[in-house]
């Protein structure tokens, strides 16, 4: 087993089921769970040919760290071997309107982090990033993001404001963050498939990019300070989208 690991959760393991069935060994569900979460999942397990096993939930604890792990009943154990995810593969497996968190050249690995913890509390189905001028998801983004670099799809694309007019084709919202910008967050309406577009600390949104952009939004900002750190400024984003679309 040296060459597989756990990944849990629902969102998790159905998003790993639908884009990449065959690196998933085996299935962990918590013995007697019987919800429509569960059963779905099961059957979607069925469909792949991926065994499912009922566990006791104290051996799903010790699989993924201990019972402060979040891992709601399901533990997948599936291959080490990092695959490669891109957009396509993301929208194409959408049972929802699309949330992406995009993030236009960070460079701090804590920030990375950070934003992918967001993007899994939040429900994003993706976090996407440049190639090139961009931290990568390197040992320290990974530890710091908590579990969310397995839960969370990390994208990366060689140009991004390409990358972004592909999501406009396809029906996405490009909706960038901008302290400049007239309107704010929530004046603005996210329910539709959606992309939120952040900068990189300090510098913001690279011209190019703001430009690709259908619209641009602000946080509004009442204390002294001007600017918030991209990770906290990605979850105001991204749960307010949430919000909304719990409303709608």
């Amino acid at each position: 087993m040296a060459d597989t690991r756990f990944i849990y959760g629902f969102h998790a393991v159905n998003a790993r089921l639908r884009q990449s069935a065959g690196s998933v060994e085996e299935i962990y569900l918590a013995a007697g769970r019987q919800d429509g979460r569960t059963r779905d999942l099961v059957k979607l397990a069925e469909a792949q040919g991926v065994r499912v096993i009922a566990t006791d939930p104290a051996r799903l604890d010790g699989m993924v760290g201990g019972p402060g792990a979040r891992h709601q009943g399901v533990v997948a154990r599936v291959s080490a071997a990092q695959r490669h995810v891109t957009l396509d593969d993301v929208l194409d497996t959408l049972a929802e309107p699309a949330l992406l968190l995009v993030l236009d050249g960070v460079q701090d690995p804590h920030n990375l982090g950070a934003c992918l913890r967001v993007a899994d509390a939040a429900g994003a189905h993706a976090v996407v990033a440049p190639k090139d001028r961009a931290v990568g998801l390197n040992a320290t983004a990974v530890k710091v993001a908590c579990g969310a670099a397995d839960t969370v799809p990390y994208v990366t694309v060689t140009n991004l404001a390409r990358a972004l007019r592909e999501m406009q084709e396809r029906g996405v919202w490009a909706v960038g963050a901008d302290a400049e910008a007239d309107k704010d967050i929530y004046g603005v309406d996210l329910k539709a498939p959606l992309a939120l577009v952040l900068g990189a600390e300090g510098s913001g949104l690279r011209r190019l990019t703001r430009e690709t952009c259908d619209a641009l939004v602000r946080i509004p900002m009442h204390g002294s300070v001007e600017s918030l750190n991209v990770s906290v400024a990605s979850g105001i984003c991204l749960f307010e989208a949430r919000r909304q679309r719990s409303l709608a």
